[in-house]
């Protein structure tokens, strides 16, 4: 079983990649997440998820071992392909999936490409228990039941600025400082915007 691939990146496309390790190349499947956390001809690690089919060996690799945790809950839920499970980690990010699973966010589900009804409640149901078992609530829902962060979203947001953008970086400031004010967060936010 391959866990992880470390290498020099040498070719950097959206859905995949090729590490030289050593030599040999590998071509690994991406999410957009893990996409834009890596820097193009430098040496990258990636925590990998190898699918063993009969006519295929295939690499999933992800920035962090959350994101390929996550990746391996979702393809076990019955409905859910390697193929959906990384276009909803390239829609959404690890934490966002975790968020909208446990807070049973069927909306923020179905928003992605190939998610239906059915779909969406069946992951909620078979993973709000392991993901809260494993990550624990707390850490979770954190960022989402912060109510300074959703004002400072929703100022940025009459700002002009796109809504997962800004997201991504009033997310960053709350778990930094998770008693931030609005103030302070849409200040800090517009730096990073």
């Amino acid at each position: 079983m391959i866990t992880h691939l470390q290498g020099k990146l040498v070719e950097k496309n959206p859905t995949n990649i090729v590490v030289d390790c050593n030599g040999v190349g590998y071509s690994v499947n991406i999410s957009l997440h893990t996409f834009s956390q890596l820097p193009f001809g430098e040496n990258v690690k990636l925590f990998i998820h190898l699918q063993v089919r009969e006519d295929s060996h295939t690499l999933f690799g992800f920035s962090s071992k959350v994101e390929r945790e996550v990746f391996r809950l979702l393809i076990s839920v019955s409905g859910v392909g390697a193929s959906i499970a990384r276009t909803m980690l390239s829609t959404l990010s690890p934490e966002q999936v975790m968020e909208a699973i446990t807070q049973n966010n069927l909306a923020t589900i179905q928003s992605v490409k190939g998610i239906g009804a059915k779909t969406a409640q069946r992951v909620v149901l078979d993973l709000k228990d392991k993901i809260i078992k494993i990550y624990g609530l707390d850490e979770v829902s954190l960022v989402s039941s912060n109510t300074n962060r959703n004002e400072a979203l929703s100022a940025l947001e009459t700002l002009g600025f796109a809504r997962k953008q800004a997201e991504k970086v009033c997310d960053t400031i709350v778990k930094k400082d998770p008693d931030a004010s609005v103030e302070t967060i849409i200040k800090q936010a517009l730096k990073n915007l």
